[in-house]
């Protein structure tokens, strides 16, 4: 069958018993036979119209349009494999399961509790033998083929720890038909809790906690996080997927209803049956019952009864075969102890949202969907709905608690207004089911839980580093929350960490940085307000950052730029949290100096929309701050107004910021003035006006000897002549000179902005391997330093020298790099030098419609743009659309041509990057 079935469908999982062991014992024979096993079973299911959409090793998943169908097809391949002859390996025995179920397929895999159902179902069974569920006997029972017969065996416990399955055993002429007992939690002793609803997600955290159980070195494993995240259900998942392993089986302590260290021990011992002794203590009691046990601990909530840990090293020690699975907000502080962080649930993007069909497959996803279904049968995906779940499980945090309360809410809030109310999740996401604990019948609750295991120190610390945004130092932490170590912030962070209130992470040259999950920040953002020291903490958080903004401004020019731009980078929503502040709290000087110390980090890493927000904000102040504040403020908003093609609004912009650093006779702030002045002059096709600015500037550097404003002045001379003069000789010579300083100041920017321009006049000149080599050496710079504007440079300059090549489908790779950029920054420049090389990739190609179309787009962007250097630097546009209009004129240029003229920049760019061909 080539197509996979849909809606309901009958699934057939198989593996073969022993395989590990065989594989061990001969795996090149074992390789053979498994050869003819795939054979045989790919065969039996095939002809039965099955369609078999996955194999993982010996394993065979297929699905089936019929009940029936998958039934007759397992038992021909028990029958084939019993009578196969398999002389090196012995007999294989396949063991096999079948289940129907409503399920989910895409791209020809499927989705959905059913085909969980049916692996669990698998692992129940022995080699040579097949089980059936319910629902499956249900559609077969009154059409067996002659012979067969179905045994009932009763409800039994899966290892999902879900709901009951009744299971039935197929029994057929010449198959076997006596196994040993089902491999379900009936097989080993357990009290293991069924639970109300099927696990959701977790394939990988079961299998690796599992794992490390198994591990001969492991005794103790502890799985901690904060509240929430389903440490207890991971925990009962993995003891399940494990009974096996235990001969004496696994036993389930809940610690959570105790908070009396010295209660501990005789916790355990009721699930155990162990009886207290007038002759000795029960830990003593609990060592004589466990010496010898083959036996699996799960000891649930360990957090608030960490006193009595050392009953549990106690055990351990004494007790060879036992092994401990806890699960705890904080570690056990025990010798020998592992600890696994369980982390939160696979996340989508919901900035890069994946199609519907993708989008279930996200952990948290899935998780939110089931909820919702409970509630609301009828509940499902759409494109409307995908980007508001998609948006809550993100600002959950992946959380299963906060995910599962959220998907409860469907009953009388959908996903879109849902979001809205997210602002407050704490009040929104409570009512879950009754007969959970409190803790976990609303989010807030699970939060309290741990709040209360908190050290009055530990809580005025907790609620202080809800001050930072997107993550924090040490240094900063001790600088903005503990200035004259009273809190001791080491210790306490610490503490924190343990207690799974933060969570460590590595920033850039691996040094240590401490996140709050998002629920988690918000209910300590309550703390610090309840304790009346808010606006003393944000004002601490806000000055801290302006010191680092303000120390990292000159190390944006120097040798170490990549290393400060990073550390802005992962610093920049505290940057925003300061400035916002700033900007409420009315402190105009505060904003003014950290907007303006950033906006050389917004120019170079593309925000350029973003930083024009605050700096414009800054500025809109009473105007009290200093003047060197405010003009190197404007001179940020004018260069960022000039990348985005608002040439009038810049001129004016940085015009004011050269006046009033002329005013306060500040050299440097004046020369960084002068040339950003000159870009904009430049990109407004004023040349004349640009010269005369490059050449003061140039006598001005020279003066207060600043090498940077040097290189950055000789390049801006190379870049009028260029314009004005097409003097390439002497273009080349100035942009040679200003790369000489730039590599003495080991200026990586800068280095890569002198080669993408001589890479521009080699291409002129006609060099063009000299052009790659230039340009190539540009981009791997650019792509070091993550510099959106000079990566799209660079890639559109590549792109026209593989024009010039001939090379059309190289040239449009690199121009469509290159241009999607350019639109993402608003750069109107970038646009229609992308717009117009890859008309020309259309016209070599004889692509008539597109290439009219692009050129239509690109000579409406050229006329109505404010960034006129577009005519000069290309002049022959004119003369090349003309030439294309009269070689395509008769095969419906003239339509194609107007549009384009008719489309936005939007939809010329989607056109422009999409691969299809008209």
């Amino acid at each position: 069958m080539s197509v996979p079935p849909t809606g309901t469908v009958t699934f057939l999982f198989t593996d073969i018993e022993g395989s590990t062991k065989l594989w061990e014992t001969d795996s090149e024979s074992m390789s053979e036979a498994l050869v003819r096993h795939d054979e045989l079973l790919r065969s039996a299911i095939e002809a039965r119209d099955g369609y078999v959409f996955k194999t993982v090793g010996d394993a065979f998943c297929a699905a089936f349009p019929t009940a029936l169908d998958a039934l007759e097809a397992s038992v021909e391949a028990q029958r084939w494999l019993l009578e196969e002859q398999w002389p090196e390996t012995g007999r294989l025995k396949a063991r096999m399961a079948l289940h129907t179920g409503a399920t989910e397929e895409r791209d020809g895999d499927y989705f959905g509790p059913p085909v969980n159902r049916v692996a669990r179902l698998l692992s129940a069974a022995h080699g040579g033998q097949v089980l059936l569920s319910l629902p499956t006997h249900e559609m077969v029972r009154d059409q067996l083929p002659a012979g067969t017969v179905l045994v009932d065996l009763g409800e039994r416990r899966l290892k999902d720890l879900f709901r009951p399955e009744r299971i039935f055993q197929l029994r057929a002429p010449a198959l076997p038909s006596e196994f040993p007992p089902l491999r379900t939690l009936e097989s080993r002793p357990n009290n293991l809790p069924l639970q109300p609803t099927p696990l959701v997600g977790r394939e990988r955290e079961v299998g690796e906690v599992a794992d490390r159980v198994q591990s001969d070195g492991v005794r103790l494993l502890t799985l901690t996080g904060p509240g929430g995240t389903g440490k207890t259900r991971l925990a009962l998942q993995a003891a399940a997927d494990l009974l096996e392993e235990f001969e004496d089986g696994a036993f389930f302590v809940a610690l959570a209803t105790i908070t009396d260290p010295e209660l501990v021990p005789s916790t355990i011992a009721g699930p155990l049956g162990v009886k207290e002794s007038a002759e000795q203590p029960l830990t003593e009691v609990l060592k004589g019952y466990l010496r010898e046990k083959d036996l699996l601990l799960i000891l649930d909530n360990f957090e608030q009864v960490l006193e009595g840990a050392s009953v549990v090293g106690e055990l351990v020690a004494a007790c060879p075969k036992l092994k401990v699975l806890a699960t705890s907000r904080i570690p056990l502080r025990l010798y020998g102890e592992q600890e696994y962080a369980v982390p939160p649930l696979a996340l989508p993007d919901p900035r890069v949202l994946p199609p519907v069909e993708v989008l279930t497959q996200y952990e948290a996803v899935r998780l939110f969907v089931e909820r919702a279904r409970a509630v609301k049968a009828e509940f499902s995906v759409t494109n409307e709905n995908a980007p508001a779940i998609a948006e809550i499980c993100a600002r959950l945090d992946g959380l299963p608690l906060a995910i599962e309360l959220a998907g409860a809410r469907v009953r009388i809030l959908p996903p879109q207004k849902m979001l809205e109310r997210l602002s407050n999740r704490l009040k929104l996401l409570k009512g879950g089911a009754r007969d959970l604990p409190t803790r976990q019948q609303t989010l807030r609750g699970a939060i309290d839980w741990s709040h209360d295991l908190l050290e009055g120190d530990e809580k005025t610390l907790f609620g202080r580093l809800s001050v930072f945004s997107g993550g924090r130092t040490l240094e900063a932490i001790e600088e903005i929350c503990d200035p004259e170590g009273d809190l001791d912030a080491l210790e306490g962070v610490e503490s924190l960490v343990e207690k799974s209130l933060l969570r460590q992470e590595e920033g850039p040259e691996e040094e240590p940085r401490f996140v709050m999950l998002e629920t988690v920040h918000e209910y300590a953002r309550e703390k610090l307000e309840e304790s009346g020291e808010a606006e003393g903490i944000k004002c601490a958080h806000a000055e801290y950052f302006l010191a680092l903004a303000e120390e990292a401004e000159p190390g944006l020019k120097g040798p170490d730029q990549l290393e400060w731009l990073e550390r802005l980078e992962v610093e920049h929503d505290n940057m925003r949290a300061a400035l916002s502040w700033a900007l409420e709290s009315e402190e105009e000087e505060l904003a003014l100096r950290l907007a303006g110390a950033l906006w050389w980090f917004w120019f170079v890493r593309g925000h350029y929309g973003e930083g024009r927000r605050w700096l414009e904000r800054a500025l809109g102040g009473e105007g009290g701050a200093p003047v060197s504040a405010r003009a190197k403020a404007l001179v940020g908003a004018g260069g960022l107004a000039a990348e985005q093609g608002e040439i009038e609004k810049a001129t004016a912009t940085l015009e004011e910021g050269v006046r009033l650093f002329r005013a306060s006779e500040e050299a440097e702030g004046l020369v960084d003035a002068l040339n950003s002045l000159c870009g904009a002059m430049i990109y407004g096709g004023k040349l004349d006006a640009a010269k005369a600015l490059t050449e003061e500037s140039l006598m001005l550097c020279r003066d207060c000897g600043s090498r940077w404003g040097v290189a950055e002045a000789l390049n801006n001379v190379g870049l009028v002549s260029h314009l004005q003069d097409n003097d390439w000789d002497r273009t080349e010579s100035l942009y040679k000179e200003s790369l000489e300083v730039r590599r003495e100041l080991h200026d990586k920017r800068g280095i890569m902005m002198s080669l993408n321009n001589l890479g521009i006049v080699a291409r002129k000149k006609g060099d063009l391997h000299r052009a790659v080599a230039h340009l190539e050496e540009a981009l791997s710079l650019g792509r070091n330093l993550a510099d959106k504007s000079f990566i799209a440079n660079t890639s559109v300059e590549l792109g026209y020298v593989e024009l010039g090549r001939g090379d059309w489908e190289r040239a449009a790779v690199y121009l469509r790099e290159g241009m999607s950029v350019w639109a993402e920054l608003g750069d109107e420049f970038g646009t229609f030098e992308g717009l117009w090389g890859l008309a020309q990739v259309a016209e070599a190609s004889e692509e008539v419609r597109r290439a009219g179309r692009l050129f239509g787009a690109a000579d409406r962007l050229r006329e109505t743009s404010e960034v006129h250097v577009m005519e000069i630097e290309h002049p022959e546009f004119g003369e090349h659309l003309e030439a294309a209009r009269s070689r395509f004129e008769a095969a419906g240029w003239t339509q194609a041509y107007e549009e384009g003229r008719a489309m936005t920049t939007d939809e010329a760019v989607s056109y422009a990057l999409k691969d299809d061909r008209d």
